[in-house]
């Protein structure tokens, strides 16, 4: 006659307890082999766009269905073209405008962080700190926000990109990527919208025109200017002087 034992208590706890733990070492593993995807794919796209043209941005695709939910045509002009064919005014005019110690700094601005921190903690006028590099990994890897996600993945892709691209890349790639009016992006696309001329043909105030509505160029125009505009161009067209020869 067999003889049947049950089970402990302390059995089946040892069993709930094995079940649970390996569970979350499945979970464990899940969220590490994501990471290191996630690490891999992003390292495979800023390779890919050191040498591939971007050919399009997520601002790109947002600003489409936009236009299509408020039922206007889906416009998105961008035409690229090397930095070669980019006027060396234009390149001054963004630093002028933009980034002032975009050659020098290693893709962080922290004068300029902090300048911007204490101006928006006047509650007066919102100012951004943010550099070339910043906002290029912006517009090519990531959404527009405020989250802190969001602004540590610019971080991270800010590293990547200053370490893999190098200056001159990071320039050829924000200027034929940034917005420009609504629905133009790009310096060539900017400049047969705003001057029906070629990019390599902006003069010194057409180039402070087009980086004078940067911070907003779906509202400013860089032609028939609003006085506010008129100021910003002639302030630029005085910095860029100082700029002196570009050497990436």
């Amino acid at each position: 006659m067999g003889i049947k034992v049950r089970p402990t208590n302390n059995t089946k706890r040892k069993k709930t307890t094995k079940s649970s733990s390996s569970f979350m070492g499945t979970i464990r593993k899940f969220i590490l082999k994501f990471f290191l995807f996630c690490i891999a794919l992003s390292l495979f796209f800023v390779v890919l766009f050191k040498f591939v043209p971007v050919p399009f941005t997520p601002l790109m695709a947002i600003r489409a269905i936009e236009h299509k939910k408020a039922g206007k045509e889906a416009v998105c002009s961008h035409d690229w073209e090397p930095l070669e064919n980019i006027s060396v005014n234009l390149q001054k005019a963004v630093i002028a405008s933009e980034d002032g110690n975009f050659l020098n700094h290693n893709g962080f601005d922290f004068i300029a962080l902090q300048k911007a921190y204490k101006n928006n903690s006047r509650g007066k006028n919102i100012k951004g700190g943010s550099t070339i590099s910043q906002q290029t990994a912006k517009n090519v890897f990531l959404w527009q926000g405020r989250s802190y996600l969001r602004k540590g993945l610019e971080a991270y892709f800010t590293v990547l990109i200053e370490l893999i691209w190098g200056k001159e890349r990071i320039m050829e790639v924000y200027l034929n990527s940034i917005e420009m009016g609504d629905g133009v992006y790009g310096a060539q696309a900017a400049a047969e919208h705003w001057y029906r001329k070629d990019a390599s043909n902006l003069t010194p105030i057409q180039a402070a025109g087009i980086a004078a509505i940067l911070p907003n160029p779906r509202r400013f125009t860089a032609t028939s200017s609003s006085s506010y505009i008129n100021r910003r161009k002639t302030k630029i067209v005085r910095l860029m002087r100082t700029v002196g020869k570009i050497k990436y």
